[in-house]
């Protein structure tokens, strides 16, 4: 059976942290899809088509990795495609509470689906797309923060 992983999230914006904890996952799975829940409670900064070109973008020629999009539960996301596992990056003692408690859920509804955790590399430890938006918002360069590829219009008009 193909080891094939959903890496969920909003990606409003994608950060680098984002892209470093897919690609180093990559040698792990045979496919990663990069999938960006639609969440119909939640205000995004980005519209869905940005973020999905941003993500078709930063990874065209990737041969492992696939972008989509589902409205609904990850788990579900993940019975309806296949999926046997879920991959969630963790920067701080925070993110692993949080994310550990959504795993248990995830496990006890799924059981057959197993989330798999990623440390932060360092020099993103501090990084988030909360902290991106608000630089994006005050009128700041987060060209550093963010994959090559997105391009943010200055004054944060997102269009």
């Amino acid at each position: 059976m193909p080891k094939f992983a959903v890496f969920p999230g909003s990606f409003d914006p994608i950060t680098r942290g984002h892209e470093s904890i897919i690609r180093r996952a990559l040698p792990l799975f045979d496919k990663v899809i990069v999938a960006i829940g639609e969440n119909g409670e939640k205000k995004s900064f980005f519209t869905m088509e940005q973020r999905l070109e941003w993500l078709r973008d930063i990874f065209k020629g990737q041969p492992k990795i696939e972008i989509a999009s589902y409205p609904g539960l990850t788990v579900d996301f993940c019975r309806k495609n296949n999926i046997p596992y879920i991959l969630r990056g963790l920067r701080t003692a925070a993110d692993f509470e949080f994310e550990r408690g959504i795993g248990q859920m995830n496990k006890l509804m799924a059981p057959g689906i197993e989330t798999v955790f990623f440390l932060s590399e360092p020099e993103y430890a501090s990084l988030s797309s909360s902290i991106v938006r608000d630089i994006i918002l005050n009128g700041g360069d987060v060209s550093q923060f963010v994959p090559h590829g997105v391009v943010i219009p200055s004054g944060g008009d997102q269009g």
